[in-house]
């Protein structure tokens, strides 16, 4: 079993009686990410004005292509970074059709990032919204293909569900499948509970589906730097626009704004360029230990198999899990389904244990800085609250 404990230092040792289990919601960042921190403000105060140079320059192509690695994308110039989702979710949506309300399908399971944006939207009768139950799991992606084939503008959806973590789009087949029901509609995967949790291969997406994610999570970097990859060819022209978006714009009609026709045309403006020199050092620190992102689900699953196995004398009942272990298509965390999961998760906190909460839905994240001696550690002091 992985122990790379050693390597979170800065974040372990700041309060040593924690114990850590919402890797699903804030990564510690390792010990590297400080010095790439203190890196951006060296290179700030020597270079002043024209640091944009290098930040533009080497410092984002350093991390265009680490992340590009990650994905397995043919081409780094289809990446484009933003401080957060949002930014992306923004622009994509200023790009379908403007003289008609836009018909979007998704599910009933989205990040915030989208799902209050297009509840807002709703209200104004700006788009026409249909949403797909996202449980029961099992059939979640038969039942958004099959609406994908009424025709839609723009097609959502996350590579794992952020409340439960289940996966509904593992495998090759069945995302396959939805591209092919999505006809001509753009179609945008949401991969923040994958990206650096499990394994992701867009080789043969590359082409067709928009895949957004950030370095918060699972990619330990921290907040202040999410990517877009932006398949070529698909909504050229964004109406949100940022002027760094202009930076290599081709040719156009005259009078028209110009667009650069790779990742470069979802850029926005300026921003804290901090989050991408501790992304690249993150994700650098990741391939000099040797680590792939199947390592790290293994991990996370044997931790996951540990911690449910030593679940009696709790008081967590592992009926209540809403994706069992025994359901390959999970993420790097275990949701509980309790009615009193906010008093739970107040306990758990005045004994030093850190999850995370939506509605009833208690969760246990797991990650490269833990190990069996955590999980053992968790279960002691959960049977000591019991």
């Amino acid at each position: 079993m992985l122990d790379l404990r050693a390597h979170f230092s800065r974040f372990l040792t700041a309060d040593p009686g924690r114990l850590h289990f919402a890797a699903h919601s804030h990564h510690p960042w390792p010990d590297v990410t400080r010095e790439a921190q203190l890196r951006a403000w060296d290179d700030a105060a020597r270079l002043q004005d024209a640091k944009w140079e290098t930040v533009l320059g080497p410092v984002l192509a350093d991390c265009r292509a680490k992340v590009a690695r990650q994905l397995r994308l043919p081409d780094p110039a289809t990446l484009v970074f933003a401080p957060n989702t949002h930014e992306f979710v923004l622009r994509i949506l200023s790009a379908l059709p403007a003289h008609r309300p836009p018909r979007i399908l998704t599910t009933d399971a989205e990040f915030h990032s989208l799902s209050r944006q297009l509840a807002r939207l709703e209200e104004e009768g700006l788009v026409a919204v249909t949403r797909i139950a996202a449980e029961p799991h099992a059939t979640c992606l038969d039942r958004l293909v099959a609406a994908a084939r009424q025709g839609f503008d723009l097609v959502w959806m996350s590579e794992v569900f952020f409340a439960t973590g289940f996966a509904p789009g593992d495998g090759a087949a069945g995302l396959d499948a939805l591209a092919e029901a999505a006809g001509e509609a753009v179609l945008v995967l949401d991969g923040y509970h994958a990206f650096m949790a499990r394994p992701v291969d867009l080789s043969w997406l590359a082409g067709r589906a928009f895949y957004t994610a950030g370095g918060y999570k699972y990619a330990m970097a921290g907040e202040g730097c999410c990517f877009l990859h932006c398949p070529p060819g698909w909504l050229p022209r964004p109406r949100a626009t940022g002027w760094y978006a202009a930076f290599g714009a081709l040719a156009g009609p005259q009078g028209e704004v110009g667009y650069a026709a790779d990742g470069w045309r979802f850029m926005g403006a300026t921003f804290d360029p901090s989050g991408l020199y501790r992304l690249a050092a993150a994700l650098g620190w990741f391939e000099a230990q040797g680590l792939t992102t199947a390592l790290v689900r293994e991990h996370a699953h044997a931790l996951q198999a540990r911690f449910v196995a030593g679940l009696g004398g709790t008081g967590l009942d592992p009926a209540r899990l809403v994706v069992p272990l025994d359901e390959p298509r999970r993420g790097n965390f275990l949701t509980f389904d309790m009615p009193d999961a906010e008093a739970w998760q107040a306990r758990l906190a005045v004994a030093g244990i850190v999850t995370d909460r939506r509605a009833t839905r208690l969760r246990f994240g797991f990650g490269i800085y833990q190990t069996a001696q955590e999980v053992d550690a968790l279960l002691h002091r959960l049977r000591g609250l019991a």
